[in-house]
């Protein structure tokens, strides 16, 4: 039985005046009684913060609405929607850079800023999406490394301005918090006339539910259509950003709401999503608000939708179409130099070994208090080495484990595009740590490294349990991880809001700095390597075999339920072991062992042993860069290492995920 749209609205209308209701009796009647300062007091807060709150609430749902509708619309895919195309993560890293290092800029209005922003991440992503023909995985896979990626640059930005913590985690994740009614003048304004353009922009984007060629013989010119129905969305998606920050998931689920209620044509569509995101976000809000008591104020809005929103990815998993062409499996031949074709396998292997060791060599290369370049004397080993070199061999030890964790994981679920950052692992990771620093305060290294291990595990198998249901596919295994990874971000996202101590620790944690490491736990992630990674070689036959799909792992003897838990478990445990120690993000699970594939390794040993020395070399390259290239000032190694890596994951789907280690061996 298919929701009217009509009484869904009608529903959220009924709930959002009940959860007012309960909100505003008691102000109004304590604001319009007789006498008293605090009377007065109450009634400017009404007139001048509450209701003020509950207008940009409507403002900001449908605003966000309307330009996810625009964009489902004009790409043809049921997941576009600001969040997942960049568009909020990029004005949000503009934003913040312009307030914490150019204020100057704001001279020329906030609202620029924030679609400067938005227009250069929107265009990274479509630039990218184009190469795939704006398949949804490809443009959701593009959307949520750049999000990650200017994520990782404005955690930078926190960590360099700390003073600025918890503003900008709350500004950031979404505030709705207001203390006069410009800011909603001001978005209704702007919203006012954005809405101009769409409306000469309904007919032709209204067309399009015929098909790009049967607009085109309507004379529709569907490219500057396509270009300028999207400048109106991120238009209006950067307009709100800069208003209140980055409210997840309306864009999202109101257009899909409006859509599984049965509304039919652009349009309608269009109006509905409107309303059902204005009332959505005002409900949301209300609960928030009711729920928080009198810390409301400093729990941001916008986080709350994420961790509503995000199981509707999970929900629009059954809606997606597997297709091959979708996937990012192909078998193509890997491209990797014709000279280094003739190399034979040992020289291959001696030269990445040689490569791993001039890398280690740049632990006698620093950086003197004038910022110039100088190489460490035999005399001053004593001095400097205890404090350099256990920072490089724990994050060339927990490199390798993401590395190892990453090809394993690429060869259990048959998907080049699986890691411990793309499906969610290392989200879980986060959660499991959060849990213990929030609820435990205080936490011990091993308690953190046994509750990441706990988070991992189960982050990976519910991932798995969702995607696999029905039909397993590539695309829907990495949606997955990407609903829990934006459903765990939002909910540390409200954890940070807290500003409580524990907080920092967690920050820290997630940044994934190395600084400070002893090493007895360098010696230890560098033991864990080699006998996570040993553990690894002994399942080869599996990892041989699994690849070529259930029935023929069975038809050889291999115990295919067992095998696949006996190696998820494993490289849960690999990415509990380095997440403490490099941070959640460095994409280097993923980025491994697809060097590995360009260097054309197809014997599975070799690939897991060269998976893990390039994990090892990339990690030891950022850790040297994370403590030179701003001195005195240390760097975060694993938020560096996803900043270095980024570029190479952002190619990698443009390529259509021609360089491959997934294929079975000959």
């Amino acid at each position: 039985m298919r929701l009217d749209p009509r009484a869904l609205v009608t529903t959220m209308l009924l709930l959002a005046t009940a959860l007012a209701t309960a909100h505003l009796y008691e102000p109004i009647i304590a604001a319009f009684s007789l006498g008293g300062i605090e009377h007065e007091f109450r009634r400017l807060i009404l007139l001048h913060a509450t209701l003020p709150r509950m207008a940009i609430a409507l403002l900001c749902g449908a605003g966000l609405a309307t330009s996810g509708a625009i964009l489902q619309q004009v790409l043809r895919n049921p997941l576009a929607s600001p969040d997942t195309v960049g568009v909020s993560a990029g004005a949000r890293l503009a934003l913040a850079l312009a307030t914490l290092f150019a204020p100057g800029l704001f001279g020329f209005g906030r609202d620029l800023v924030a679609i400067g922003g938005a227009l250069v991440s929107t265009l990274v992503v479509l630039f990218i999406a184009r190469t795939r023909r704006y398949s949804p995985l490809s443009l959701i896979l593009a959307g949520l490394v750049v999000s990650l990626y200017c994520g990782a640059a404005a955690t930078i930005l926190v960590l360099v301005k700390d003073r600025y913590l918890v503003g900008l985690f709350i500004w950031g994740s979404g505030s709705l918090s207001q203390q006069s009614w410009g800011p909603s003048i001001h978005l209704a304004t702007r919203l006012a006339v954005c809405s101009l353009p769409l409306a000469l922009l309904m007919r032709p984007l209204s067309v399009l539910d015929a098909g790009e060629e049967v607009a085109r013989s309507l004379g529709v010119s569907v490219e500057r259509t396509r270009l300028l129905s999207i400048g109106v969305a991120v238009l209006m998606s950067a307009f709100v950003a800069s208003t209140v920050g980055v409210i997840g998931f309306i864009g999202l689920a109101a257009p899909v709401l409006a859509t599984l209620c049965g509304v039919r044509g652009f349009r309608a569509r269009c109006l509905w999503s409107a309303a059902i995101g204005a009332l959505l976000l005002l409900v949301t809000d209300l609960a928030v608000q009711l729920l928080g008591g009198n810390g409301a104020a400093f729990i941001p809005t916008g986080a709350v939708t994420a961790v509503i929103g995000s199981p509707l990815l999970l929900v629009l998993l059954s809606r997606l179409r597997s297709s091959t062409s979708h996937a990012l499996a192909s078998a193509s031949a890997p491209l990797f130099p014709a000279r280094w074709k003739a190399w034979g396998l040992p020289w291959r292997t001696l030269s990445c070994l040689g490569l791993l060791v001039a890398l280690g060599g740049l632990v006698f290369v620093g950086r003197d208090p004038g910022g110039g370049w100088w190489l460490l004397r035999a005399d001053q080993f004593p001095d400097v080495l205890p404090w350099r070199l256990p920072r490089m061999l724990a994050a060339a030890g927990a490199g390798g484990l993401l590395a190892a964790a990453g090809y394993a994981l690429q060869r259990v679920t048959r998907n080049p595009m699986a890691s411990p950052e793309i499906m969610g692992v290392s989200a879980g990771a986060v959660l499991g740590a959060a849990v213990v620093l929030f609820v435990g305060g205080h936490a011990s290294q091993a308690s953190l490294t046994i509750s990441a291990a706990v988070g991992s595990l189960v982050a990976l198998l519910f991932v798995l349990g969702v995607s696999m249901r029905g039909s397993a596919s590539p695309e829907r295994v990495l949606l997955a991880g990407v609903a829990l990874t934006a459903l765990v971000d939002a909910l540390v996202g409200l954890l940070m809001a807290t500003g409580s101590p524990s907080s920092v620790m967690l920050l820290a944690w997630i940044a994934g700095s190395a600084n400070g490491v002893s090493l007895p736990l360098a010696a230890g992630v560098v033991g864990s390597t080699v006998l996570l990674t040993a553990i690894a070689l002994l399942a080869t036959r599996w990892l041989s075999i699994l690849p070529l799909g259930m029935q023929t792992a069975k038809s050889v003897g291999v115990p295919v339920p067992a095998a696949q838990t006996s190696l998820l478990i494993l490289v849960a445990v690999m990415t509990a072991v380095a997440t403490p120690v490099i941070g959640p993000l460095t994409f280097v699970g993923l980025m491994a062992p697809h060097v590995v594939g360009l260097l054309g390794i197809r014997s599975v040993p070799a690939g897991l042993a060269l998976s893990t020395v390039a994990g090892m070399a990339f990690m030891m390259l950022a850790d040297t860069l994370a403590r030179t290239i701003a001195f005195p000032l240390q760097l975060p190694t694993g938020i560096l290492a996803s900043l270095l890596a980024g570029p190479f994951l952002l190619l990698l789907i443009s390529s259509g995920g021609k360089w491959t280690a997934t294929r079975p061996t000959p």
